[in-house]
């Protein structure tokens, strides 16, 4: 007998659109599938071998995130499936800050009412992240919120676990003043400060589809650019290089995030001038009337991650990274913990 539920469709819920969301997902959760991988979506829990050979005290690193409010510019333009991508990257380019290799994915999706062509298209983006990352996707859920959610809305977590071993974990603890600090160029502004984004080019409103020159593309193009997924050459720099931190620049920009990385007594020494910035945050300054404080405080502004190393290895460290990567400045003696010059 087949599953249904004539009074749950009533209440607003369909758990047979849940079922075909399954179905039309599958295949891009199968592009996914890496070594270690036990089962498929389905059942009630998703099972990863992990293969620890050469690791001397294997550690679990586990990562979660969202996407927030730039959500809001997905569902405005109608355009699903690069969204996953960010909540991929949110999760994985953390844990990849301690040195972890992300080994699998679960994503969360609550929406208004379960389209199964939509959710598979927000999944497609989401098996693409694990793609880019080398993770798999082994699982996840869909729930549909009728009366909490209007029907096109929705919203999207993720959870990631990496591994790493532990005497490789990177700690900051051999950090030292000459340091090197290098950044890796961001796509644009990632997946951070968009409710000021939002504020900023009342986007309930603006022409999202009007093409730019300053931009080069349209505006809803350029904000919904898929945050960059660094997993890969941050795995090739570790093995290059000296690699003494690493931060991901998020939400709270430069001032809160790279100090994540610096131990007590010295501080991050960056060349404002190196900075290389797109045009989307100039434009965003310029519009907001915002404080070149706050768009550093708030934004990547064109530098997604950063990555510290010694002075000796910096130059075999861009070349590992092989993805445009510069210095921006170095590591000092100092109680400040970041300062622009």
């Amino acid at each position: 007998m087949r599953s249904f539920s004539d009074s749950y469709r009533e209440a607003g819920v369909n758990i047979e659109a849940g079922y075909e969301g399954v179905k039309l997902m599958s295949a891009h959760v199968k592009r996914t599938h890496i070594p270690g991988v036990v089962s498929d979506i389905g059942g009630f829990g998703g099972l990863f071998a992990p293969n620890m050979a050469g690791m001397a005290e294997p550690v679990l690193v586990s990562g979660t995130d969202g996407v927030g409010t730039k959500l809001r510019l997905a569902q405005l333009l109608d355009k699903h499936d690069t969204i996953g991508i960010d909540c991929v990257a949110m999760c994985v380019n953390d844990i990849i800050c301690c040195g972890a290799k992300p080994l699998f994915f679960l994503d969360y999706i609550a929406i208004g009412k379960n389209e199964p062509e939509k959710v598979a298209t927000i999944v497609s983006g989401v098996a693409e992240g694990c793609v880019q990352s080398g993770c798999a996707l082994i699982g996840g859920e869909t729930a549909e919120h009728p009366g909490m959610m209007a029907a096109d809305d929705y919203d999207l977590a993720g959870f990631s676990v990496g591994i790493v071993d532990k005497p490789k974990v990177i700690d900051s603890s051999r950090m030292a003043p000459g340091d090197v600090i290098l950044a890796l160029p961001s796509s644009g502004i990632h997946s951070n400060g968009y409710s000021l984004v939002r504020k900023v080019f009342d986007v309930e409103h603006a022409d999202l589809n009007l093409y730019s020159a300053e931009l080069g593309r349209t505006l809803g193009e350029a904000l919904l650019e898929p945050t960059v997924i660094y997993v890969k050459p941050v795995l090739r720099c570790i093995e290059a290089a000296d690699v003494k931190g690493i931060s991901h620049i998020t939400g709270g920009g430069f001032f809160e995030n790279i100090p994540r990385c610096l131990p007590d007594g010295l501080t991050a020494k960056i060349d404002k001038a190196a900075v290389q910035t797109p045009a989307i945050f100039h434009l965003l300054q310029k519009q907001g009337s915002i404080s070149e404080h706050d768009m550093f405080n708030t934004y990547n502004m064109g530098v997604g991650m950063t990555v510290i190393v010694s002075k000796e290895t910096a130059d075999a460290a861009i070349a590992a990274l092989d993805c445009g990567a510069y210095v921006i400045g170095e590591v000092v003696s100092g109680e400040e913990r970041v300062t622009l010059c």
